[in-house]
């Protein structure tokens, strides 16, 4: 008996990558190993597109729906299936695309040996709340939440690829590209911060390690923070964290504050554009999304 009533496989036909045929094969593998369980490809058309499917696949029954993407692809995935609000849902990963942090740390095994298994476990999501009251927006993130010198680099490491001199020119250029930011504290502090990183994976764009103890279903979320130290010695901790990693952080389950300019945060490596004196938060939710993998 599967513990899935249908298999709903969410792909971009226009990625670069080879996400269409990876789907393909994933359905086929599927439709042989377990016979009783209906399977299908959803394409989607437009960015956002893949949040609307999960949305609209796991509004019902005991769905399980894969994405076959990058960390943004199914950052899209999880937040439709969290829309859907269906405590049966059940998300899943294939990894295709430019980068699959959230895949490459916390898989088990191939990913069609685990749904044939309905090897089925539950992981914590980061709730990110954009303003306050009725007006607030709420999106959920699987890996990480980011905003300064940490993310800029992170993205940059991932165009230039794995190798000392690569690693090194893609954090140089990412540290003079950056400036700092101020923001408000929940205290009412005004800091000027260079990175600040709220993690719920230890790794982000492959090579950078954040923290040598952060797993996705503890409960609480580790926060990387660099205040304004200098030109130097951030570029110190940029260029630590793309090779021998950061080390411990602290961990917490809640995180509050308020940027005093607009600026960008990357959500899973998606793009969010903060709006000055807009609150932000960034919580726990434990245990909130059914995976398999």
């Amino acid at each position: 008996m599967s513990s899935f009533d249908r298999i709903v496989i969410i792909f971009n036909p226009q990625s670069t990558g080879d996400a269409e045929e990876l789907a393909e094969d994933l359905r086929d593998d599927l439709a042989g190993r377990l016979p009783a369980v209906p399977s299908e490809l959803s394409p989607t058309r437009h960015a956002g597109h893949a949040r609307e499917l999960a949305r609209e696949a796991a509004a019902t029954g005991s769905p399980l729906v894969v994405s076959v993407s990058g960390d943004g692809g199914y950052n899209e995935v999880v937040n439709g299936v969290m829309d859907a609000g269906n405590d049966r849902a059940v998300c899943a990963v294939h990894a295709a695309g430019n980068a699959n942090d959230h895949r490459r740390t916390t898989q088990h095994g191939p990913l069609a040996d685990a749904i044939v298994a309905g090897d089925v476990r539950r992981i914590d999501l980061l709730r990110l709340t954009l303003g306050t009251g009725e007006t607030a927006e709420v999106r959920y993130a699987h890996s990480y939440i980011g905003v300064g010198l940490t993310p800029v680099v992170a993205v940059d490491l991932e165009k230039g690829g794995k190798g000392s001199w690569r690693e090194m020119v893609s954090v140089v250029r990412g540290f003079w590209r950056f400036r700092p930011f101020p923001i408000r504290a929940e205290d009412g502090r005004r800091h000027r911060i260079d990175s600040l990183v709220f993690a719920n994976i230890a790794e982000m764009a492959k090579y950078a390690k954040l923290s040598d103890d952060g797993t996705p279903d503890d409960g609480r979320f580790e926060v990387i923070t660099e205040r304004r130290t200098g030109r130097l010695r951030s570029l110190a901790t940029a260029i630590r964290a793309a090779t021998r990693g950061l080390g411990p952080q602290p961990s917490v389950t809640h995180y509050a504050f308020t940027p005093l300019v607009p600026m960008p945060l990357q959500l899973d490596g998606e793009l969010v554009e903060l709006d000055a004196d807009v609150p932000v938060a960034v919580d726990i939710a434990p245990l909130a999304l059914a995976t398999v993998g």
